[in-house]
């Protein structure tokens, strides 16, 4: 700024009373009034000395008349009585405020001459000014005189507060924001000079204040010396600013003509003149977030909006301004906190400093570690996993914080655990709160992960000796200890060889260790390497993403916090010049400037999309996703260079690990945490490339597996939207959503890449036998509802219809369900000649129908089988199932050609025009299709006895159709009934087919199949009938006097009957025995099956069970159930389905049915135990309470054996009928059939 540019201010100043004066002025109950003197000359550049100065007004070129604020640049609003709001205006440090005393109307503080002490948790009078406020307890405040900037005797009259952190004064009592604000940390002496007055000296500058009496200089004088004394002897700061910064740089204050340097840390934003100010402790305001808002403007410009005034900001760009509103809105999260936990760790002195780099007031901790840390330090704990450092915070993660976890943190505090984990620290590797990222990684994982630095135990390497040394400290008071022996390799979950208490958690509890029960809980799942005693200080490897260089203009739109879904156009895009170096992605102006406009470390990229051609304005588009939930979209028209971009990207931050993955021809790859196989419990990091609709992925130490999309059984999401569910045969696996932004990208590119993809066989939804899902639904409806329909496939259905179904299958085949009454069969017919019809590329492709066409003119018989053979071989291998499937159904449809009229030759001419997309004109195309059905069982290789099989079964199923009351062959005279039942697994050989009269209960269906293996039953041997449902992965024990021909009826396609042993009966009936009464209590993880409790968890609830009901309460204490059950209504199952993620492998699915409002209601929940001890115990109760005491005979299986009549159990040559499903599904019995005969085929898929 040139000098003569610089205005003459007229300072507002005070002059000093003399001794007589002071002491009339006394009784006056108003400050002074100030006298204006003539401007002195004043220039900006003399801001950068160190002498003493208080800054005039920056932003008033003029005089300006006492008590009349400038209209121009305040912040007008209605005037109230319980608000204030600042200007920007200001004498000396920028900031403000009216004082206008009409927008004040209470008494107190504001009408005192003198200063006011209040004790370290005391509370201004003026209640109203400070109840947005948080900062730190005032220790004292007051009104006193201060030398104004320009020395002399001049002095300004000001409100002053001290806290522990800084030394602040305002132009009033009434005022929100200071005038100016010195960090206490850096004042460096404060001592009495002259009259009443006292100087306060930091290492660069002397602040002259001035008391109305000698006693109040002197109060002032200790006070200021007792607090900054205290801040100098816990402070771990050598150098620079107390303050951690979250955010900082300059931001442009609208209506000024420079730039103030802003600091957001923690949930205060502060207001410096410059960087050096920042650095000596010196500053204007500091803006409380707690009543914070932040508005994004205009592209630069963003308003910060409190109760008291509006801070328009102009950044420097951009990507800056976007930086500093998610800065500044994470300030807000931060102060709307809740401090009540984080205010009982502290009160332990050792907790109020970081336990890795000392810094003051940490707010998050390592529960499993029981170390409290700060944020830099929790983000790098967060990189060790939850296997090792369980991250949670002080002030948000309020439901974690049980009383007897903070009675841990309060006990062993951050100084005796670095007793343990810290013993061995070396000077040189130490961490300091300036510390940058890679050193404190460095640090944490040497001290966490590797131990390197722990006091080792004495029994170190002993693993026997440690087991047994936690089984005996547990059942002491001794924490420390215990916490040792976990972390130097003592098994939590060892045996402790006592029946009654079995692990050290339930040895703690039993000895009323409530303190060690809860630091076991937290590390029963604590995955620690665990070195041997030669090797404590070896590192583990973990190859790094290999270094790419690559650079190149590309075109950019501002970074966004949402999924793009709008086109954008190429004027939304701005040039920019790119590099990406040293795993660095940064952008600039031009390839000029030697200043980034933004720059994206390869650590922090989670995700690379790449957009379809002309997706957006550029031909060529990708999108990258970092870790802060940003999205930066890059375009070119050069497709070479946007191929090498992606690359280099890509490579930049995939791992060596997943390199194959780099291979592909990808759309969108990055990192996810999933869950899979039976280890729900803890997630892992995976690597994930979507290849068409093709996921690849690699997770942790395992090889490179895959998903295809199209044949998945399940895709859902859930979880209020936070897990993406992939259900395929024989596999679940869970995708988390651990940041919303490009997990909301992967979930709409996973569902789009599951559906039908296009026109061609390929690309649509298919079966597990590569059979599009359409053919296969449509087919199997026809099969069951159509094949005696005259005229099937030649009579037209209803056009509307059809189109309809035909968009309902493109739209989502695997949602579709065909059902009688509901679908017309001629329209079902209808649909799949069209899909043929519109098929590309055809079903026999277009490169090879003419050589099928000319096959079929081949009059050798036996050439031209071969030839087909040939053909269909040379078919992509859904082509060739699809035609192999549509072949079985058209014999099938011929053979019942006396009934439906459509015999080879009439279907041959349906179909070939269809099938070859010819307008039939020339029937070598039907003749072709006739081949194919005449020779079905040569050309496809098919086993005749399996052929006859399927047409016997449909011959059952059109003799239902035409007489529901038709018994069929193998049912007996009096009504019996055929049913399926396994014994002990279910596979080919172990299936048995029992007749089930309507009063066999499960003992005697469990005799009848033991008889037919001639298995002799054991003295303790429980042989049970049990009731499996494979899609719910759950199971009961039928209870041996239940009739078995209500549970068939019951039952679906999912479930079936498998005789196998009851191992715990034996358990539960001496558990049975020993009780006194019938009844059980206790707490249980309880959830409901619709996630009414929260986000699909389990949650603690205390159920009591009696003779009739089941009670459950919200905790012991409460008095009033919030449910309750009859207990003969439910219906108790082993179990539970992995979808639901239980928190442990021990628990049960119940079903409760009853009658609400005249309706049948039907409800599943779930209860999880913690031991499996715990849910057998239950169960039990649960039994012996629906049974009236008898759980088993009291002679066994035998007394059933002797008193049952042997049935005849011959059953000729009949095959089972399929109820549900595909031929290849179990087969149920015709049980089902009794009530409603054609119940079976009013659903079918």
């Amino acid at each position: 700024m040139q000098k003569d540019q610089t205005p003459s201010l007229l300072p507002r100043i005070r002059i000093p009373q003399t001794q007589d004066a002071q002491k009339s002025s006394q009784p006056d109950t108003q400050p002074a009034p100030r006298i204006y003197q003539p401007p002195r000359e004043f220039r900006l550049d003399s801001l950068d000395d160190n002498s003493e100065y208080e800054d005039p007004d920056l932003f008033y070129p003029g005089p300006r008349p006492m008590n009349t604020p400038d209209r121009g640049m305040s912040l007008h609003v209605p005037r109230q009585t319980k608000g204030h709001y600042s200007s920007v205006c200001s004498d000396d440090e920028l900031l403000d405020s009216d004082d206008d005393p009409t927008l004040w109307q209470e008494e107190g503080l504001s009408k005192q001459m003198g200063s006011v002490y209040l004790p370290d948790t005391g509370r201004l009078a003026s209640a109203a000014k400070e109840q947005c406020s948080q900062h730190a307890a005032v220790i004292k405040m007051g009104w006193l005189d201060k030398n104004s900037p320009q020395g002399a005797i001049y002095y300004q009259r000001r409100w002053v507060k001290l806290d522990a952190d800084y030394l602040r004064y305002f132009d009033s009592d009434k005022d929100v924001y200071s005038k100016g604000i010195i960090s206490t940390a850096f004042i460096t002496n404060v001592y009495s000079v002259g009259e009443h007055r006292f100087d306060v000296a930091t290492n660069n500058r002397t602040f002259i204040f001035k008391a109305e009496s000698e006693a109040e200089r002197n109060d002032w004088v200790t006070v200021l010396n007792d607090c900054t004394r205290w801040r100098h002897q816990s402070s771990t700061m050598n150098t620079g600013s107390p303050l951690i910064p979250d955010f900082k740089g300059y931001l442009e204050l609208k209506g000024l003509r420079s730039k103030l340097y802003t600091v957001v840390a923690a949930d205060k934003v502060f207001l410096y003149k410059s960087i050096e100010d920042f650095r000596i402790g010196v500053g204007i305001t500091s803006i409380e977030m707690n009543v914070g808002n932040v508005k994004d403007t205009d592209r630069r410009n963003f308003d910060l909006t409190t109760p008291y005034r509006i801070f328009s900001f102009i950044a420097e760009s951009e990507v800056l301004k976007e930086q500093w509103v998610t800065a500044m809105l994470n300030a807000i999260g931060e102060a709307l906190s809740n401090c009540e936990v984080a205010n009982r760790i502290w009160a332990e002195p050792s907790n109020s400093l970081c336990a890795d780099c000392g810094a003051p007031k940490p707010e998050w901790a390592g529960v499993n570690l029981c170390v409290v840390i700060c944020k830099q330090c929790a983000g790098e704990h967060r990189g060790l996993g939850p296997s090792i450092s369980k991250v949670r915070s002080l002030k948000m993660d309020r439901k974690v914080w049980t009383e007897e976890l903070i009675q841990v943190f309060l006990l062993l505090g951050n100084g005796q655990v670095n007793s343990f984990w810290a013993a061995n620290v070396p000077p040189s590797e130490a961490l300091t709160p300036s510390s940058s990222t890679e050193e404190r990684r460095r640090f944490i994982t040497n001290k966490y992960r590797q131990g390197k630095y722990r006091k080792y135990h004495a029994l170190f390497g002993h693993q026997t000796e440690l087991n047994n040394a936690l089984c005996i400290n547990v059942q002491c008071s001794d924490v420390l200890e215990t916490l040792s022996l976990i972390f130097c390799g003592a098994d939590v979950n060892c045996s402790t060889g006592i029946a009654s208490c079995p692990s050290p958690l339930s040895l703690a509890k039993a000895h009323s260790q409530l303190l060690q029960a809860e630091l076991i809980s937290h590390n029963l799942n604590t995955d620690l390497r665990q070195p041997e005693v030669g090797d404590a200080m070896e590192l583990k490897h973990v190859s790094p993403p290999v270094c790419v260089s690559y650079n190149g203009f590309l075109f950019k739109t501002a970074s966004m916090s949402r999924v793009i879904t709008e086109r954008k156009a190429r004027e939304e895009f701005s040039r920019r010049w790119c590099m990406l170096n040293d795993g660095i992605f940064s952008y600039y102006d031009s390839d000029k400037n030697s200043n980034p406009n933004g720059a994206l470390k390869a650590s922090e990229m989670v995700c690379l999309a790449v957009d379809a051609p002309e997706r957006h304005g550029y031909e060529n588009t990708f999108e990258v996703y970092s870790q802060s939930e940003r999205l930066y979209l890059f375009g070119t028209d050069d497709p070479d260079a946007h191929r090498e971009w992606v690359k280099s990207i890509a490579t930049s931050f995939i791992p060596a690990t997943a390199e194959p993955l780099l291979r592909l021809n990808f759309e969108r790859i990055g990192w996810l945490k999933c869950k899979d196989g039976l280890n729900l419990q803890t997630s892992k990091v995976g690597w994930f490339a979507l290849v068409g609709s093709t996921l690849h992925f690699y997770l942790e130490n395992s090889k490179g597996e895959e998903i295809h999309l199209r044949k998945l059984n399940e895709l859902s999401i859930q979880q209020d939207n936070e897990v993406l569910v992939l259900v395929e045969k024989g596999r679940t696996l869970y995708i988390e959503g651990a940041r919303k932004l490009d997990f909301v990208g992967w979930c709409g590119a996973i569902q789009a890449a599951a559906g039908r993809g296009g026109d061609t066989l390929s690309q649509q939804q298919l079966t597990n036998t590569d059979i599009p899902i359409i053919v296969h639904s449509c087919i199997q409806y026809i099969t069951q509802c159509g094949l005696t329909s005259e005229g099937i496939y030649r009579k037209s259905g209803v056009n509307s219809r059809v189109a309809a179904l035909c968009e309902r299958f493109r739209h989502d085949a695997r949602s579709l369900c065909l059902r009688d009454g509901e679908h017309q069969v001629d329209d079902v017919a209808n649909t799949l000649k069209r899909f043929f019809r519109d098929l590309e590329e055809g079903l026999f492709t277009s490169e090879d129908a003419s050589t099928w066409l000319s096959t079929a003119a081949n009059q050798n018989e036996s050439m031209k089988i071969s030839q087909y053979q040939l053909l269909l071989n040379r078919l992509p291998r859904v082509n060739k199932a699809t035609l192999q499937a549509l072949i079985n159904h058209l014999y099938c449809v011929q053979y019942w050609c006396d009934r439906n009229q459509m015999n080879i030759h009439n279907l041959a001419i349906v179909f070939g025009p269809t099938l070859f997309q010819t307008d039939g004109k020339d029937y070598t195309v039907g003749r072709a299709i006739e081949d194919l059905i005449e020779h079905y069982t040569l050309i496809f290789e098919v086993d005749e006895q399996q052929l006859q099989k399927q047409l016997e079964e449909i011959k059952h199923i059109i003799l239902l159709l035409e007489n529901p009351n038709t018994k069929l062959l193998g049912t007996e005279p009096g009504g019996h009934f055929i049913c399926t039942v396994y014994l002990e697994e279910k596979n080919d050989t172990a299936e048995r087919h029992v007749q089930i009269p309507a009063s066999m209960t499960a003992a005697e269906l469990t005799c009848a199949v033991l008889d037919q293996r001639k298995i002799s039953v054991k003295d303790k041997e429980y042989w049970s009938c049990w009731e499996v449902n494979d899609k719910e992965e759950m199971e009961r024990p039928l209870h041996y006097k239940e009739r078995v021909l209500p549970i068939l009826h019951s039952v679906g396609a999912d479930s079936h009957l498998l005789i196998k042993k009851h191992l715990a009966m034996d358990t539960m009936i001496s558990y049975l025995a020993s009780k006194v009464d019938l009844s059980k209590h206790g707490i249980i993880k309880f959830r409901e099956q619709r996630n009414i409790l929260g986000l699909g968890s389990f949650h603690d609830r205390y159920f009591i069970l009696n003779f009739n009901s089941l009670r459950m309460y919200k905790d012991v204490r409460s008095n009033c159930s919030e449910r309750e059950w009859p207990v003969k209504n439910l219906t108790i199952y082993l179990g539970i389905k992995k979808k639901h993620r239980p928190p442990t492998c021990w628990g049960m699915t119940v079903v409760y049915e009853g009658k609400k409002q005249e309706k049948l209601e039907k409800q599943h929940w779930y209860l999880c135990y913690e031991t499996m001890t715990e849910m057998r115990e239950w169960y039990a109760t649960f039994l012996s309470v629906q049974n009236d005491g008898d759980v088993w005979p009291q002679d066994g299986l035998q007394q059933v054996r002797e008193s049952r009549v042997l049935q005849d159990t011959r059953h000729g040559n009949v095959s089972l009928i399929p109820l549900r499903g595909s031929e290849n599904e179990m087969r149920n019995s015709v049980a089902a059939f009794s009530q409603d005969p054609l119940a079976l085929f009013r659903d079918v898929r």
